[in-house]
């Protein structure tokens, strides 16, 4: 598991390896909420390779922006990230202040 500090994350996602097979897992790390509204590069990103999907656990506040692809989680005050490299399962679970 990986803990980290951040006050904002970005989650998306890239084509892997073959365009027919699975996708990688992003997650941008930021120290203020709504990064994309000020185009804000990640202080620290995070990949995870020949995921299936993300579940989110603990979290309540969460944006889909339909302009993009990304979703934002604002008002965090930790971050655990949890890989089930069996499944391919990318677990986010957190703390908010909301």
């Amino acid at each position: 598991m990986i803990e980290v500090s951040c006050k904002s994350i970005v989650v998306s996602r890239k084509p892997g390896k073959d365009k027919d097979g699975l996708w990688t897992a992003l997650i941008g790390l930021f120290d203020e909420n709504n990064p994309h509204l000020k185009a804000k590069v990640p202080f620290k990103s995070l990949e995870f390779e020949d995921m299936i999907k993300v579940r989110f656990r603990d979290l309540r506040n969460i944006s889909l922006y339909l302009m993009g692809n990304d979703l934002v989680i604002n008002n965090l005050i930790s971050l655990q990230v949890e890989v089930d490299e069996g499944k391919r399962i990318l677990t986010l679970s957190g703390e908010q202040e909301l």
